[in-house]
C-alpha cells in the first residue's frame, strides 16, 4: 500500500514536469543571409529574427548585468568561431524600457517580433564551398508573473564561398545601433591582425592608487623623529622672520615646501631618465635591482632598529646650512633642500619604498609618486603658516617618536623580504619558500606587537610605563595580522595577500587542491599547440611573471573562482614566464612584443589550433565577468 502511494505521488509529480518540458519554447529565432553567394574577403550581411509569443518579452543586449540584489540576463549574440568568418558586428534596434514586477526595477525588453542585423567579414583565404553561419544565442524570457532561466538557441543558415561572387549590399536600417560588448575581445579579431598593444606597465597598479599612497606615505613621514621635532623650529624662524609679517611668513613657508618638493621630485626624474623611454617589467624583475632594493632596506631598516645611524656628510649639510642663513628667496630654498637632506634616515624607508614600487610603471611614475610623496611631506609647513594659532596645540616630541621609528625597522625589514622572493623566485633557487617567507612574515610582524605592550624591551618604551589605549590598539592589529598569515603556512589561500607571497609548491596541500584546477602547461607554447589539435580545443596563453605581483593576484583569486574555473576548463592553457633569467623567458618575451607591440604583465591570449591569434586581454581585472566576457563564456 505504501509503495502505491509512492507511486502515485511520483507519477502527480512527473507529469506536470513532463507537460512543461514538452511546451513549445515561446522564442522562435531564425537566421536569413541577404545573399546566398558571398567571395572571399568580402562582407555579407544577415537578419537574425526573433519571433516572441505572447506575453512574453526578452531582455536588451545592453541590459546591465544582476547587482547583488539580482536582475534580469542581458541577451548575448554571438557568431561561432569558424576560420573563413574573421570578424563581424552586431546592430539592434531600440528597446522599450519600462517597470518590471519580476525585478522590481526598470529593464529594457523586446515583444512580439524583433530583428537583429548582423555583418560577417568573409576571411580573404576562405576556401571555395559551403560555410555555415551559426548564430549562438542567449536570453532570458519573462512576463509580468514569471521568468524563465536563461537559454541557449543556436540558428544556422548556409552560403557559398565563390570566388568572383557580386558584393552584397549591406544596409542596416535607421534607428539601429552597433553593439559594443564589454569587452572588443569578446568577438573574434581578424587572424591577421594583432590585437592592440598597450604602454608597456600600463597593466600595473593604477597610477591614481599609486599618488595616493604615495601622499599618505609622505604624511606617515611627518611623525617621524627627523621630521616633527623640526616644526616648530622651523616654523618659528618663518614668523619671526618678517617681524610677525603673517602674509611674509606665508611666502617663506611656501618657498621652504617648494625646495622640498624640488629635491624629492629631482630625485624621481633621476630614476626615470635612468629608466628610459621604456621602463619595462624586467627591471622591476631583475635579480641585480631587487638586491640593490634588499640592501638599501636591510640598512634603514637595522638603522631605524638602532643598530646604526644613517647621516649625510656633515660638511655637505654645513655649507648648505650657512647658504641657506643669507635669507631672500634663494637662502629659503635652500633651507628646505638641507631639511630634505637632513631627515634623509627616516624619510629615505618611505621613499625607497615608492621608488621600488614605481618600477615597472609608467615612465613618469618615479617622478610623480615623488611629487605625491614630497607635497604631503612639506604640508604642515605651509598649512601651519597658514594657521599659525595651531603651531601650540602640536603634540610633543617625546617616546612615541622612538616607537614609531622601532615598528617602521620591522616593517621595512618585512618589505625586505618580498624583494628577496623576487629574487629567489626568478632566479628558480627555491630557498624562501611560501612556508619559510610566511614564517618570517608572522615573526616580523609580531615583534613590532610585542614590542609595543612592553614585552620586547627597546627603546623607547620604559618597563615601567603605562599602556595607552593608542598604543594598545596598533600591538593588537599587528599581532591579528600576524596570527592570520599562519593559516597560510598550512594550505589556506590569503586572498588579496597571494600576490605578495611565493605560490605554493606542487606538493604542497594547496598544490594538492589546485590540482583539482585546470593545469597549466609552462613555458612550451608548442606543446599547448599540439594538444589544442588533438584536442580541438582553443589555447589560453598567459604572459606572466615570476615577480608579478598582479600576475600571481589573478591565479591565485581569478582564476580558482567556479565560474571561471569551469570555463577554463575549455582551454588548452599555457603560462609563458617573460621575466625569468633563462632562455625560455627571453623566447617568450620576443613572442610577447612580436604578436602585441608590449611586454607588460599580465597579458592574455586566446589562440586557435591553426595558431592565430583570436583575442587578447591586457592586465588584471577584479571583475569575473568581464574575464569571462574574454573567455567566450556568457555571463551567468
Amino acid at each position: 500500500m505504501a509503495m502505491q502511494l509512492v507511486r502515485s505521488a511520483l507519477l502527480c509529480f512527473a507529469i506536470p514536469v513532463f507537460l512543461y518540458a514538452q511546451r513549445p519554447s515561446p522564442a522562435q529565432w531564425t537566421l536569413t543571409p541577404a545573399a546566398a553567394k558571398v567571395a572571399p574577403g568580402s562582407e555579407i550581411s544577415a537578419t537574425l529574427k526573433l519571433t516572441l509569443a505572447e506575453p512574453w518579452h526578452m531582455y536588451s543586449l545592453t541590459t546591465p548585468k544582476p547587482g547583488p540584489t539580482g536582475g534580469p540576463s542581458a541577451t548575448t549574440i554571438r557568431i561561432a568561431d569558424e576560420p573563413a568568418i574573421s570578424g563581424y558586428s552586431v546592430f539592434f534596434p531600440a528597446p522599450v524600457r519600462k517597470f518590471d514586477p519580476n525585478f522590481s526595477l526598470d529593464t529594457e525588453t523586446y515583444e512580439k517580433e524583433v530583428t537583429f542585423y548582423l555583418t560577417i567579414q568573409i576571411a580573404k583565404g576562405a576556401k571555395a564551398g559551403p560555410l555555415e553561419l551559426t548564430a549562438q544565442t542567449r536570453f532570458q524570457l519573462c512576463t509580468d508573473k514569471e521568468c524563465l532561466p536563461p537559454k541557449k538557441v543556436v540558428v544556422s543558415a548556409s552560403v557559398a564561398v565563390t570566388p568572383g561572387a557580386p558584393p552584397s549590399a549591406t544596409s542596416i536600417p535607421a534607428g539601429y545601433t552597433r553593439f559594443q560588448p564589454p569587452s572588443e575581445a569578446t568577438a573574434p579579431a581578424p587572424a591577421a591582425t594583432p590585437a592592440p598593444a598597450q604602454a608597456a606597465g600600463s597593466q600595473q597598479q593604477p597610477l591614481g592608487s599609486f599618488l595616493l599612497l604615495a601622499f599618505g606615505f609622505g604624511l606617515a613621514a611627518i611623525f617621524t623623529p627627523c621630521v616633527f621635532p623640526m616644526i616648530p623650529i622651523t616654523m618659528s624662524f618663518f614668523l619671526n622672520q618678517g617681524s610677525g609679517n603673517r602674509g611674509e611668513a606665508v611666502k617663506q613657508a611656501l618657498i621652504f615646501c617648494l625646495g622640498i618638493v624640488v629635491l624629492f621630485t629631482a630625485i624621481g626624474l633621476g630614476l626615470s631618465a635612468a629608466l628610459g623611454p621604456f621602463a619595462v617589467v624586467q627591471l622591476g624583475s631583475n635579480p641585480w635591482v631587487n638586491g640593490f632594493i634588499c640592501l638599501v632596506f636591510l640598512a634603514f631598516g637595522l638603522s631605524l632598529l638602532g643598530a646604526f645611524e644613517i647621516t649625510l656628510p656633515t660638511g655637505l649639510l654645513t655649507k648648505l646650512n650657512m647658504a641657506s642663513t643669507r635669507g631672500g628667496i634663494f637662502g629659503t630654498l635652500l633651507m628646505g633642500l638641507t631639511f630634505s637632506l637632513a631627515s634623509f634616515a627616516c624619510v629615505g624607508p618611505f621613499m625607497g619604498t615608492l621608488l621600488a614600487a614605481s618600477v615597472g610603471g609608467d615612465k613618469l611614475q618615479p617622478a610623480l609618486g615623488m611629487l605625491a610623496f614630497s607635497s604631503a611631506l612639506a604640508s604642515p609647513f605651509f598649512l601651519l603658516a597658514l594657521f599659525p594659532s595651531y603651531l601650540q596645540k602640536l603634540p610633543r616630541s617625546g617616546g612615541w617618536m622612538s616607537r614609531v621609528k622601532v615598528v617602521l625597522g620591522f616593517l621595512i625589514l618585512a618589505a625586505l623580504l618580498k624583494y628577496l622572493s623576487n629574487i629567489d623566485q626568478v632566479l628558480q633557487w627555491g630557498l624562501l619558500t611560501r612556508e619559510r617567507f610566511l614564517a618570517l612574515w608572522v615573526v616580523l610582524f609580531a615583534l613590532p606587537g610585542f614590542y609595543l605592550l612592553g614585552l620586547l624591551p627597546m627603546e623607547g618604551i620604559r618597563r615601567d610605563e603605562e599602556l595607552k589605549v593608542g598604543r594598545l590598539l596598533v600591538a593588537v592589529a599587528l599581532l591579528g595580522f600576524s596570527l592570520s598569515l599562519v593559516p597560510g603556512m598550512f594550505g589556506v589561500r590569503l586572498g588579496e595577500i597571494e600576490a605578495y607571497i611565493p605560490a605554493p609548491a606542487e606538493g604542497s596541500s594547496l598544490g594538492a587542491a589546485a590540482s583539482s584546477q585546470p593545469q597549466w602547461i609552462k613555458n612550451d607554447f608548442n606543446a599547448a599547440l599540439a594538444r589544442a589539435k588533438s584536442e580541438n580545443k582553443p589555447i589560453l596563453a598567459a604572459f606572466t611573471g615570476y615577480a608579478c605581483t598582479n600576475c600571481h593576484w589573478m591565479k591565485a583569486n581569478m582564476f580558482t573562482k567556479p565560474e571561471v574555473a569551469q570555463a577554463l576548463s575549455g582551454f588548452v592553457l599555457v603560462e609563458l614566464y617573460t621575466d625569468g633569467a633563462d632562455a625560455a623567458s627571453e623566447q617568450n618575451q620576443q613572442l610577447q612584443d612580436k604578436l602585441f607591440r608590449t611586454v607588460a604583465i599580465p597579458y592574455y591570449a586566446i589562440f586557435n589550433g591553426d595558431n592565430k591569434v583570436i583575442s587578447s586581454f591586457a592586465g588584471l581585472t577584479r571583475d569575473p565577468q568581464q574575464f569571462l566576457a574574454f573567455l567566450g563564456s556568457p555571463a551567468s
